[in-house]
């Protein structure tokens, strides 16, 4: 790194405060503000006349302002349109209808009881697969058991969900 981007980080790091409270003041969003300061930075960081800066903190409080406006420009340039009521009507929900979500929480209840149902070695290492994401390797090491007796439990536990979870017509039939 370069002397002079060293000085302009050791300035940014020095004013990031001070930044930060000028966005925020401007803007309110302290998400949007983070966002923003990070941004700052890059900008200053990627300029090439860096090294012929007189007031490299004027520059950044500049930069920062800069990108302030430029948002509140961007947010200010939305368009609002007026629709009937036909027209809203019209216009599906995205949520699941309450039929659904009553089916879609049954379901998961079913689930749930049927992992709760496996032997607990077993429901084990389907949560740290399926749920939490972890690769046969990890769950093994993890459990200090080999790679194939997780396969082994996956087996059974995906055998266990298939055979509870399928609505096949005779387990229907079988049950009225």
């Amino acid at each position: 790194m370069s002397d002079t981007r060293n000085k302009l980080l050791s300035i940014f790091a020095e004013h990031q405060d001070a930044l930060t409270r000028l966005l925020t003041r401007r803007l309110g969003s302290v998400a949007l503000v983070e966002d923003l300061i990070q941004e700052t930075w890059l900008r200053a960081a990627n300029c090439k006349g860096t090294a012929a800066l007189v007031n490299p903190q004027a520059y950044l409080f500049r930069i920062a302002s800069n990108l302030a406006l430029d948002h509140l420009r961007h947010v200010g340039q939305r368009i609002e349109v007026r629709a009937s009521e036909e027209a809203v009507a019209a216009v599906s929900d995205p949520a699941p209808s309450p039929e659904a979500a009553a089916v879609h929480r049954s379901e998961l209840d079913r689930l749930l009881r049927i992992v709760g149902g496996l032997s607990p070695r077993c429901r084990e290492v389907f949560i740290l697969h399926k749920f939490e994401g972890l690769p046969y390797n990890e769950v093994a090491q993890r459990l200090g058991i080999s790679r194939n007796t997780v396969m082994v439990h996956m087996v059974k536990a995906l055998a266990a969900l298939e055979r509870e979870m399928d609505p096949a017509p005779a387990k229907i039939a079988s049950k009225a």
